[in-house]
């Protein structure tokens, strides 16, 4: 059987960390998304052939491409015969906190192994993902990726996918001011030391986040859901965060932190009615602040990577 010679394939976006765990962390979330279609081609080599929607001009260069970097790990360790051609239609705004190196090289990935005579599970294509997404951020860390390979909350170690449940009513808003921060700055940030006692306390935090999402107990991941690590040395990068994290617990939300390394700000609510009626006032913070933004509701269990064709 001949194996398909063109595939497009869709990658959400991704709330990394989720406060709480620190580059093994993150959920997909509904709506926005970056899309590849990948070509197989008979010179073994992959070629990035077009970039579009993206208002800053992305490398062109495989190598240097969150998904042609993922491409060319995959084409390697599989030792492929033939190659790939790329051309990427950016969902996700660059700088975001959204995932949207990971969505590209993601989506990339999906669409080339529905090009394989023998397609991987997604679980064999996330040493792949680390290797595009460490292009982008300078280090190989899952929380994007690997939450857009499988769908919803994942945890994402060095070597391994673990999804974690959650009950289907919680939802969480994002909202995105309209404003970058590359994740290479906001890594910088981060340098320096830290007290015992705070990893101690988010240690804590994340087996209560944990235990909350696996039991369906709101309680518990009301106590967890408090970053005391990151979220203190990033939060004066992102103009008009305390007020945003302030409007969503104001709404009842079971906890509110930076998206992936910001700006956008998250927070998790026990229902979907809940999640939309603080996204209003979540972004009207940041209006007073003098940022627009825009605001996205999804399931916290969102989807996983598919192809479209």
């Amino acid at each position: 059987m001949t194996a398909k010679q063109q595939a497009t394939a869709f990658a959400p976006a991704s709330i990394g960390n989720l406060g709480v765990g620190f580059d093994i962390l993150g959920q997909t979330i509904e709506g926005p998304g970056d899309r590849a279609t990948v070509r197989r081609v008979e010179d073994p080599r992959v070629h990035v052939a077009a970039i579009r929607n993206s208002p800053i001009a992305l490398p062109m260069a495989a190598e240097q491409n969150t998904a042609g970097a993922a491409l060319i790990a995959m084409r390697e360790t599989l030792k492929l015969p033939f190659g790939f051609e790329i051309e990427l239609d950016k969902g996700i705004a660059f700088g975001s906190g959204m995932g949207g190196s990971a969505a590209s090289c993601v989506a990339a990935l999906v669409a080339a192994n529905a090009l394989l005579d023998a397609p991987l599970s997604p679980e064999a294509l996330y040493p792949f993902a680390l290797a595009g997404e460490a292009v982008a951020s300078g280090s190989h860390h899952g929380d994007n990726v690997g939450p857009m390979l499988l769908g919803g909350i994942v945890l994402a170690t060095h070597d391994r996918l673990v999804k974690i449940s959650a009950p289907s009513a919680w939802h969480a808003v994002l909202v995105h001011p309209h404003a970058s921060l590359e994740t290479r700055r906001a890594r910088e940030a981060l340098r320096g030391a830290y007290a015992i006692g705070d990893f101690v306390a988010q240690s804590a935090n994340l087996a209560l986040f944990l235990a909350g999402c696996q039991r369906g107990d709101a309680t518990l991941v009301r106590a967890g859901l408090n970053d005391v690590l990151v979220e203190p040395r990033r939060a004066p990068l992102i103009q008009g965060f305390a007020g945003v994290k302030r409007a969503a617990l104001d709404h009842d939300a079971l906890g509110a932190s930076i998206s992936g390394a910001g700006p956008s700000v998250f927070g998790w609510f026990e229902s979907r009615a809940a999640a939309e009626g603080a996204a209003p006032a979540m972004r009207a913070a940041f209006a007073a602040a003098g940022v627009d933004s825009e605001s996205f509701v999804s399931p916290v269990n969102g989807p996983a990577a598919r192809v479209l064709a």
